[in-house]
């Protein structure tokens, strides 16, 4: 990967064996990026980009003004969310630490020398446990919708995207931020990683398999990308 400067804007450059170039900008920090057919040069890529400036400042001003959460303190009345719906945090005082959900509040009880990294550990492991709970239901049944064998996935902290895909080792990553999500959004991240196991690229082929498996993908993926993002 190369990265070109276009009006103090950073563009990843990574060249593939596509045919058409693909210019995209990511939430939630605005990253901006280009997948170019490896026949073209990067002074070609550059002045692409360019003449598509006006259009890249517009995205990326959409993500970067888009609402975040507060910064969390981990207290009790806090707002917090899992899968789409709005909890209150409520913490107690217990000797062994444990995360109990209830019908509109998600309680810490923690020990009394518990600082705020300690229950924001704590909560993103109660997130963990949820998130693999939900992937380990949906993706067999994508899989079999799909007519592939059910791919590995693994969960982790993503600064710029909601999923990635191995293809060679036909394993999944997620952003445990998606465990914050509406289900809908989740299944279209399960079904956008799942068509790259059966077209590499962001082509029509992919779009076409993505709306086969997945009609409504482009209203979820506005409203994901629309719901606020976390703090950091």
């Amino acid at each position: 990967m190369q990265t070109i400067r276009i009006s103090n804007i950073d563009v990843d450059v990574s060249f593939k064996d596509i045919k058409n170039v693909h210019l995209s900008v990511h939430p939630p920090n605005g990253r901006v990026t280009v997948s170019a057919p490896r026949h073209i040069d990067l002074d070609t890529v550059k002045v692409y980009a360019a003449t598509k400036l006006a259009w890249i400042k517009k995205e990326r001003n959409k993500i970067l003004n888009q609402d975040r959460q507060g910064r969390k303190n981990f207290v009790t009345r806090e707002s917090h969310y899992l899968f789409g719906k709005r909890y209150l945090l409520k913490v107690t005082i217990a000797s062994r630490p444990k995360v109990i959900l209830h019908h509109s509040r998600i309680e810490l009880q923690v020990p009394a020398t518990y600082n705020s990294a300690q229950k924001e550990a704590m909560l993103y492991r109660f997130y963990r446990k949820e998130l693999r709970t939900k992937l380990n239901k949906l993706i067999p049944e994508y899989a079999a919708k799909m007519g592939l064998g059910t791919p590995g996935f693994g969960i982790k902290k993503m600064k710029t995207k909601w999923g990635s895909c191995s293809i060679e080792r036909r394993h999944l990553w997620f952003n445990i931020e998606l465990a914050k999500k509406p289900d809908q959004c989740i299944e279209y991240i399960i079904v956008h990683e799942m068509a790259h196991l059966l077209e590499r690229n962001h082509n029509k082929n992919f779009t076409s398999i993505v709306s086969r498996f997945f009609p409504n993908w482009q209203v979820q993926k506005k409203i994901l990308n629309e719901l606020p993002l976390y703090h950091a």
